[in-house]
């Protein structure tokens, strides 16, 4: 349909164009002729123009909005950045500079100023460009810029003022001037006056004062040329002479003109940056998820009113980004003091990631320690080697196969064969003590020789395929035998989803971000169905592999969590650290909340220091949130796992000293007495 009419439009302007020379050989038939034509060439062109639907729409769009699930705005998906205002928001001042210096008679006209119009039209033709816009014309131009476009044609002008046309028979002069004063551009990403008022004067557009809207009405003739910024001498001429049509139409009284025109410009310069939200990441993620269903179901996620409801917990998000800025500021500053003389500074990076391990709902997410200065989300992008943190798909395979956690393995130097030549040898931060330990103690002190001896017995397929099943479904892992020590990369989601398995008593669960996306008027558009369970580890070892796990935070490599930060509730853990302390792991799990942290360099070839293990550098980012969790009560101190907890062992007796030497002499007396008997 549009594209026969544009040839039609095509075919009468060019039918325009030879009238001129029609004129000459029959003057008075070309004349009669010159209405007909023009009045086909209009009719032809109103459908190629904007629809008045299309113009409401301009002024009711309305951002989609991502909610929490306690009710915080997390953030709003604007098409610019504008902020809308009724005109009874906006300095009175503002609509007295535009009408006197844009559009003096934009009251008498119904859209075209045909007095202005001849008149810039004479100048046209006499040499002189000049502008015969009014103020409707300009708004369809800023409204449609792809329909209407810019090209100095008369074919675009007459677009331009059949769309204005329609513009007045739509709309008031009221919401005409609200229109345009909300969608006009002034650089720097700054759409609209209220954010023009913001960026070049910080303050909002009902406080400006009659300096501040002539300078602002100013740079709309050519934002770039009349910039205050870049172009103050410009920007305050230009003022002036606003200030001067002003006093002409009696909105400046003439005797303080010359006073006014003195005046500095006075800018308060500052770029209007949109804030990033109390979660940006997930607001990163949710405008991907949501760009791609609104494209299928056909909605626009800037105009439509969309609300995204999500399973984020404010509070807890609030609490992951205080705990991760708190830790990485202290671990920054050992980093910078460890940095040799001249060594280029870099900064560690973190990632954090909570959820409820009974439905998979995501409750906190930081993917990075600013958002502002890098966008790269350390919980979904970031693959990483997890290390030790990986130990537990190894053991929860062993107790599948009828391993026990009391059954042993000698503490000692391993070597294991892989292919003809080359021979693997994993070691510990302590010497081998030679003597047999039970797989729970190889777990609980994170002994590799055990774990590597333990990975021989199951095999490395079933150990792949368990970590597959219990979560780590997006990354590849090398089906070796030093992956039972976390060399392959994985993500931060995978790693929290897994350990979300073993809390859920071996159910996987697949992490859920967005509840809902509703309408304007709260209708549901999209839910979510029934959760999916997949058993991946069977229950009975599940549990057995959290009460292993117990141990870690009762006596093993992540006791801090009860010693520092005095968590008494039923929590079971693993920390981790990669070769060289490249990559430091904390994982939590409670009944009701898992949570896990990452700590590193965007570079994983820079090494850490010794405060780079896990239990330094990320455990205390996972203490923190549990420590505010069970203190607030946002999850039940008094829930525990459907195992019983170990109680813990008697407190030896105190002895005196001497008392083990006499205690020694005793029992090789009573010996020798027996024998003499």
């Amino acid at each position: 349909m549009i594209p026969a009419v544009q040839r039609a439009a095509r075919f009468l302007a060019d039918q325009l164009r030879r009238l001129g020379g029609a004129v000459q050989r029959h003057p008075v038939r070309a004349v009669l002729a010159v209405p007909a034509l023009l009045l086909a060439y209009l009719l032809v062109l109103i459908p190629m123009t904007p629809g008045t639907g299309d113009l409401r729409r301009a002024k009711s769009e309305v951002p989609a909005r991502v909610m929490s699930a306690d009710g915080v705005l997390l953030a709003e998906y604007r098409r610019l950045n504008r902020q809308w205002v009724p005109l009874n928001r906006i300095s009175p001042h503002v609509v007295d500079a535009l009408i006197a210096t844009e559009d003096r008679r934009f009251y008498q006209h119904h859209g075209i100023d045909w007095r202005r119009t001849g008149g810039a039209l004479l100048s046209t033709m006499s040499g002189e460009r000049q502008g015969g816009s009014t103020i409707t014309q300009q708004l369809a131009r800023n409204l449609y810029p792809d329909q209407i476009g810019r090209a100095a044609t008369l074919h675009r002008k007459a677009k331009e003022a059949i769309t204005a046309l329609k513009i007045e028979a739509v709309y008031s002069k009221s919401e005409i001037l609200e229109t345009y004063l909300n969608t006009v551009p002034f650089l720097y990403n700054a759409f609209g006056i209220e954010m023009a008022a913001r960026t070049y004067f910080d303050k909002s557009a009902d406080r400006l004062d009659v300096l501040e809207s002539a300078t602002l009405i100013g740079m709309l003739k050519g934002n770039s040329v009349y910039n205050p910024v870049t172009n103050p001498e410009r920007a305050f001429d230009r003022r002036n002479l606003v200030l001067a049509q002003m006093a002409k139409y009696g909105k400046v009284d003439p005797e303080q003109l010359q006073a006014l025109q003195k005046r500095p410009l006075r800018v308060d310069f500052e770029r209007q940056v949109e804030p990033p939200g109390p979660a940006p990441h997930v607001a990163q993620w949710v405008r991907r998820w949501l760009i791609e269903w609104a494209d299928r179901e056909g909605y626009n996620i800037y105009a439509d009113g969309l609300v995204v409801r999500t399973t984020i917990q404010a509070r807890l998000q609030r609490a992951a980004n205080q705990a991760v800025a708190r830790q990485l500021a202290h671990l920054q500053s050992l980093a910078d003091r460890q940095r040799r003389r001249g060594q280029e500074r870099s900064d560690l990076q973190a990632g954090f990631l909570a959820l409820d391990p009974r439905n998979g709902q995501v409750k906190a997410w930081v993917g990075s320690r600013d958002f502002a200065s890098e966008p790269f989300d350390h919980v979904t992008q970031a693959r990483r080697q997890p290390g030790s943190t990986f130990k537990p798909f190894v053991y929860g395979a062993a107790f599948v196969q009828g391993f026990r956690p009391s059954d042993t393995f000698v503490d000692q130097p391993v070597a294991i064969a892989i292919g003809n030549k080359e021979v693997w040898t994993p070691t510990d931060a302590t010497p081998s003590s030679g003597q047999p330990m039970s797989l729970r103690d190889g777990l609980v002190h994170s002994k590799n020789t055990i774990t590597a001896q333990l990975m021989q017995q199951v095999g490395a397929a079933k150990v792949a395929r368990l970590a597959r099943a219990m979560g780590v479904r997006q990354s590849k892992l090398d089906e070796v035998p030093s992956l039972a020590l976390g060399t392959s990369p994985v993500t931060l989601k995978e790693m929290v989803a897994a350990y979300g398995t073993i809390a859920n008593g071996g159910g996987y669960i697949e992490p859920v971000l967005v509840v809902r996306v509703e309408d304007r008027q709260g209708k549901t558009l999209h839910g979510i169905g029934p959760v999916q369970r997949d058993q991946a580890l069977p229950r009975p070892q599940a549990l057995t592999l959290v009460n292993v796990m117990r141990g870690v935070v009762d006596e093993g490599t992540g006791v801090a969590i009860r010693q520092r930060f005095g968590i008494q509730a039923d929590v079971a853990g693993k920390t981790g650290t990669t070769q060289d302390n490249s990559d430091g792991w904390f994982i939590l799990m409670h009944p009701q909340l898992v949570a896990g942290a990452w700590v590193g360099y965007d570079d994983n070839h820079v090494a850490m220091g010794a405060w780079g293990q896990g239990a330094r550098s990320a455990l205390p980012m996972v203490g923190e949130v549990f420590q505010q969790a069970l203190r607030n009560r946002w999850i039940d101190p008094q829930v525990e796992f459907d195992i019983p907890r170990p109680r813990p062992a008697p407190p030896r007796p105190q002895q005196r000293p001497g008392e083990p030497l006499l205690n020694l002499f005793n029992d090789v007396v009573g010996r020798i007495l027996r024998q003499l008997q």
